[in-house]
């Protein structure tokens, strides 16, 4: 008796602890990773989560590339240049983008890379953590998503959940058929 007692209190504090680290954990995550991991629950989508050191380049996150098997994605936050239309391409990371390509695509006379202050304002997200799944803080619609072709074909893609401290494993089609209508966009496939 006093042996089972022993067990139930010891595997009391070890739920306890396990509980505390836990809520520690989240109470230290900023409100839009939170905010994305309860979209991503309240969606029912499936996902792989990796914290890691800030990735801030597409060079950094090569290790990451290893350990997860896929090949990163690279994110752009782009704009006109008088910056009236704002664009997040998603692309595969070991590719070159080609602004005249993309221009031409979308009919637009020129793109550029986009300011930190319109980032913020409408995917609230920083530079190094783009991120297809900053739409679901554009609630304006004011940021067009442009999908490399290479990357529809791939089953899954690593993103960053709204911060460079973290990266998130989800399918493709989830991202397409779930995600986006979910969050009101759609998306423009590009060939990059």
């Amino acid at each position: 008796n006093k042996i089972v007692s022993y067990y139930r209190a010891i595997c009391l504090i070890i739920k306890e602890t396990a509980l505390e680290k836990d809520s520690l954990r989240t109470d230290n995550m900023l409100e839009k990773e939170k905010r994305t991991y309860e979209f991503l629950d309240s969606l029912g989508i499936k996902y792989e989560k990796y914290d890691h050191e800030p990735i801030m380049t597409i060079a950094a996150a090569e290790e990451l590339d290893r350990k997860t098997g896929l090949k990163i994605c690279k994110n752009l936050f782009l704009s006109t240049r008088h910056s009236t239309e704002f664009y997040l391409l998603l692309m595969e990371g070991g590719k070159k983008f080609n602004t005249g390509k993309v221009s031409k695509q979308i009919n637009v006379p020129r793109m550029t890379f986009a300011d930190d202050e319109h980032m913020q304002e409408f995917l609230d997200i920083t530079p190094g953590s783009v991120s297809p799944l900053g739409l679901i803080n554009d609630k304006g619609n004011n940021v067009k998503l442009l999908i490399d072709g290479d990357v529809l074909k791939m089953e899954k893609i690593a993103v960053h959940p709204c911060v460079n401290t973290a990266t998130v494993i989800i399918s493709t089609k989830d991202l397409t058929d779930k995600i986006l209508p979910s969050c009101g966009h759609g998306y423009t496939e590009v060939i990059v």
